[in-house]
């Protein structure tokens, strides 16, 4: 990952209330929050590969948030801010995998398991961007970020007490409910509509 994309990305998880029901969790009091390695990270029209150990491998679209400047301790009021923009990004998960490992590292974390689209400008108002997932050009995921459980200020004064954000890092916000399964010949497209978009086609390892 180089500097101009920053140094992590942290992401958070069960920030939609439905997405948490469909997978029979809780709702989190505060903010749940896991971090992807940046060796994930695949661009638009790269592969998403599906590895050997798992059996199940799922979409998770969401609304990616790029830090614009260094931030430590920043009031939730102050904290939109910080933000430099907005990409569309998908968080790959092998869903076999988060479950019996009981953490998420290796879930999250393999090869191409963080596709990203090219960077859009922040808007004014968070509230109003929106993120849609669609497999085989068949929509699976829409909501927007005014339903959120904890919104995107919010997310950034959270995470930025716990630890030092640097310009380039990424938030995502967290996915909303339709998650489901990525088979080899898929095209996965997540899009924040007039933002940013990324489309994946889906294959096994060799």
């Amino acid at each position: 990952m180089t500097s101009e994309r920053g140094s992590k990305i942290i992401c958070v998880g069960r920030n939609y209330v439905e997405h948490a029901k469909e997978l029979g969790n809780e709702v989190p009091s505060a903010p749940l929050i896991f971090m992807k390695p940046p060796s994930s990270i695949i661009a638009n029209g790269e592969a998403i590969v599906i590895p050997r150990a798992s059996s199940r491998v799922e979409y998770e679209g969401e609304i990616g948030i790029v830090i614009g400047t260094r931030v430590h301790g920043v009031a939730e009021r102050d904290a939109t801010r910080c933000v430099r923009g907005v990409v569309a990004l998908n968080d790959v998960t092998a869903r076999d995998l988060q479950k019996t490992d009981g953490q998420w590292t290796r879930a999250k974390g393999f090869d191409t398991f963080c596709p990203m689209g090219v960077e859009g400008v922040a808007p004014g108002a968070f509230d109003g961007l929106a993120v849609v997932t669609r497999v085989n050009g068949v929509e699976r995921q829409r909501a927007t970020a005014a339903e959120m459980v904890f919104g995107i200020p919010r997310l950034i004064a959270y995470i930025s007490e716990i630890m030092t954000l640097f310009p380039g890092d990424v938030i995502a916000t967290g996915t909303p409910s339709g998650v489901g399964p990525l088979v080899p010949g898929d095209l996965v497209e997540v899009e924040v509509p007039g933002v940013s978009r990324v489309v994946n086609p889906v294959r096994a390892e060799a």
